[in-house]
């Protein structure tokens, strides 16, 4: 991919990423463009796709309470497939391709990638789900949502399964601490790993504010 293609797929991304909700904001799209170009490098695969495919990979995006959530991904990559198709110098045969990768993305579906450039996205995407930037991303859409910060008597779920609609922290639970079973490439294993390692870190020191020694 030339320079000048990708500084203009970033400043489509800028002007048509609403900063509505600041976890899926043109920031977060920069930032799994970051990690997906840096997996590029240890693993391969073609920026014509990756690039295009992390940039807008949310460009569609409902709250996880919302009703439609789950047509995110969808709604994105149908989304995506309009924006290049009105970019003259993209390779046409390669929207098919973005397309998928963008629609295989979502973490909720579990779908398992057929590409290498749709596992990188996925990887690179999952990357933000863990690690610190994964903690400030779970609060500010915990304010949009207007859920607990956590369960006033199981805050660590012990006892109980994680509804993360309903309390952030049990976000962890049932995403940010198993990201990194989920991770395909090899280089973003080995950050999801020290990520994981620090969110630990957090709930010792959140559990030891609360009280409960047992965590």
């Amino acid at each position: 991919m030339t320079s000048k293609l990708r500084n203009k797929l970033i400043n489509i991304a800028k002007d048509k990423i609403t900063n509505h909700d600041r976890s899926h904001d043109f920031y977060h799209a920069l930032r799994v463009l970051n990690n997906a170009e840096g997996i590029v490098e240890y693993e391969g695969g073609d920026l014509d796709i990756i690039v295009p495919a992390a940039l807008f990979h949310d460009i569609v995006c409902y709250q996880k309470n919302h009703p439609k959530s789950n047509d995110s991904s969808e709604e994105s990559a149908e989304t995506t497939k309009e924006i290049l198709e009105n970019i003259d110098e993209f390779p046409r045969k390669k929207i098919g391709t973005v397309f998928e990768a963008i629609n295989q993305c979502s973490f909720s579906k579990s779908i398992n990638p057929n590409t290498l450039e749709a596992k990188i996205l996925q990887d690179a995407d999952r990357l933000e789900a863990t690690g610190a930037i994964s903690i400030m991303r779970t609060f500010s859409s915990t304010g949009q949502m207007e859920r607990p910060f956590y369960h006033p008597t199981d805050p660590f779920c012990r006892l109980r399964k994680p509804d993360s609609k309903k309390q952030a922290l049990d976000l962890f639970y049932s995403r940010l601490l198993v990201v990194q079973d989920r991770m395909h490439t090899k280089y973003a294993k080995k950050l999801a790993k020290k990520r994981t390692k620090f969110l630990k870190q957090f709930l010792k020191e959140l559990a030891w504010e609360l009280g409960d020694i047992s965590c």
